[in-house]
């Protein structure tokens, strides 16, 4: 597997990330070896396991690798339960102490495939907000005609203002720009019309402070306009922005579900997927969302990114890859620059960092337990 693909700020500079090896539908077992394949092509950074340390020496299945250590953990936060509650009464879950790793310094980053919403909320309560920083949002690479382009919020904060917006899009503009190694990306709002003034009220307002930034701000987008990307990088709030982002896996998904339904019906079927398959493979290379790696939660006090429930191997490893080239890449700490008094992502109002805000984003994270990245598409035949 090539990860050579993922940009870096600084690739002489070794990074460690600690792995929530116990979170996940098909964990531990695909997150250990995805990590250890990492850990395999990247010996210069520093994999730490988070979990059931003879569980995941079972896996390893002999000596790991030098770059590889194991930090114990004594319980997993399940898919079903209440992330407030479960992190309350697990203090000592794997995302828990993953989270404490990044916030003593002794890890760069994290990565987790486990409950996205139990996730999001040991970010925001061990981590906590970057300076500045309103509210974090959850991001997402979506595939387009031109490549992937990067959209948010897809679950951190379903009742965003237009300030949060505001935010969201400088957050995105620097993921885009430092990790994804697109030049001054482009900005756009998602919204019911291209021409300005359509849209809610919060849209209107998020269009006046972006037009006023420094940011190449492009307008307004529609919905049909994302798969042709309108922008390199598309901002709405959690509650849009999650549907949009699985309407885009089930709607990829049908429609190779029914290339592989008609593939399947003798004779002609069989006949037309071999002479078709060349061009298929090419167009499954595109949809193949497993080497985007996963969303990044960004406006926290450290690199996380969150991963599909569903992820094998092959995603864990891109996943740690891109986690790994975040954390290079400093985004935490261009954010809080950017967000600094008088910066660019600097809100105009005196709400960051209120109580009011903070209480908000726990209700939110309460509610954002189903929020992960759309998965790969599978082969038609």
């Amino acid at each position: 597997m090539d990860l050579a693909t993922v940009r870096v700020d600084d690739a002489s500079r070794p990074v460690r990330v600690a792995v929530d090896a116990m979170g996940g539908d098909h964990a531990p077992l695909e997150v250990v070896v995805g990590a250890l394949t990492f850990a395999r092509q990247s010996p210069a950074d520093e994999i730490i396991l988070v979990g059931d340390e003879d569980v995941i020496r079972g896996i390893a299945d002999g000596p790991l690798p030098s770059n590889v250590a194991i930090e114990r953990s004594g319980s997993v936060i399940g898919m079903d339960e209440a992330p407030a509650v479960a992190l309350r009464t697990k203090k000592d879950a794997s995302i828990v102490v993953a989270m404490d790793l990044v916030k003593k310094g002794r890890a760069d980053a994290v990565l987790t495939a486990g409950h996205t919403g139990a996730g999001m909320a040991a970010a925001v309560l061990r981590l906590g907000r970057l300076p500045g920083v309103d509210r974090p949002a959850l991001a997402v690479q979506l595939i387009t005609s031109k490549g992937p382009m990067v959209f948010l919020d897809i679950g951190a904060n379903p009742d965003s203002t237009a300030e949060n917006l505001f935010q969201y899009a400088h957050m995105g503009a620097l993921f885009a720009e430092q990790v994804a190694g697109v030049p001054s990306p482009t900005v756009a709002l998602l919204s019911l019309g291209e021409e300005k003034g359509k849209g809610d009220a919060r849209v209107q307002r998020a269009t006046e402070l972006l037009d006023a930034s420094t940011l190449r701000f492009i307008g307004n987008v529609e919905g049909r306009d994302l798969v042709h990307h309108p922008a390199d990088v598309v901002v709405c709030d959690a509650m849009l922005g999650n549907v949009t982002m699985k309407f885009f896996e089930g709607l990829s998904t049908f429609i190779f579900d029914l290339f592989r339904e008609e593939f399947r019906k003798p004779p002609r079927g069989p006949l037309a997927y071999a002479l078709m398959r060349p061009g298929i493979e090419r167009i499954r290379a595109t949809f193949d969302y497993e080497k985007l790696g996963g969303s990044p939660l960004l406006g926290v006090r450290g690199t996380v990114l969150i991963t599909h429930g569903r992820s094998k191997r092959r995603m864990i490893a891109y996943g740690v890859a891109v986690a790994a080239a975040a954390a290079r890449a400093r985004i935490p700490e261009r954010i809080a620059a950017a967000f600094a008094q008088g910066g660019a992502g600097r809100l105009p109002d005196a709400r960051v960092g209120s109580a009011e805000a903070a209480a908000s984003i726990a209700s939110a994270l309460g509610a954002a337990a189903d929020s992960q990245p759309a998965g790969s598409v599978e082969d038609p035949s």
